[in-house]
């Protein structure tokens, strides 16, 4: 089973909460076949509380993951932060369609969290990804120059409130009621 790390055998653990710590870099993300980073630095803490009957999970994540922005193709590293409640139940059978409750099988021993700090990850990572130096005109780039350059110019004629004599008429339909 891959990512073997992330299971946690619960069966073995005392009443109460137990902590995981896991350091995250792209060998997981790429496990998942998700190629969308050019690095990652991740701390992920799970903290599972188990009482008698069920089980909360919390996962918390914070850290940085090296895209390329979307308006220059420039790599920078962008921070994410993240957490993730999880209610685990015992059942029949294994049921995780809903988001906040997992069911789980009785007599299972383990659970596997590594999809749903994949999904939480991923989700995290904002879907515009905008260079720093692009929003704080840091950033020198030749896109940057190029996209500047060919920007609209705006002409002293639309500045003047000057209206399309075509429309004056209509404009005195919505008014005439």
């Amino acid at each position: 089973m891959k990512l073997k790390e992330f299971f946690i055998p619960f069966s073995g653990l005392k009443l109460g909460k137990h902590d995981f710590v896991y350091e995250i870099d792209n060998a997981f993300f790429e496990s998942f076949e998700y190629q969308e980073f050019n690095g990652a630095s991740i701390r992920v803490k799970a903290i599972l509380e188990k009482m008698s009957t069920m089980m909360e999970l919390q996962i918390e994540a914070e850290g940085t993951v090296n895209v390329d922005c979307d308006l220059t193709g420039e790599p920078f590293d962008q921070s994410i932060e993240s957490d993730l409640h999880l209610v685990i139940k015992f059942g029949e059978e294994y049921n995780d369609e809903d988001d906040e409750i997992l069911i789980i099988p009785h007599g299972e021993h383990q659970i596997n969290i590594a999809q749903y700090v994949y999904e939480m990850l991923v989700l995290a990572v904002p879907q515009k990804r905008i260079h720093p130096g692009v929003e704080d005109g840091t950033l020198q780039s030749e896109i940057l120059d190029k996209l500047e350059e060919l920007q609209p110019k705006e002409t002293k004629e639309s500045s003047d409130d000057k209206t399309d004599p075509r429309w004056d008429d209509l404009k005195k339909l919505l008014t005439d009621k």
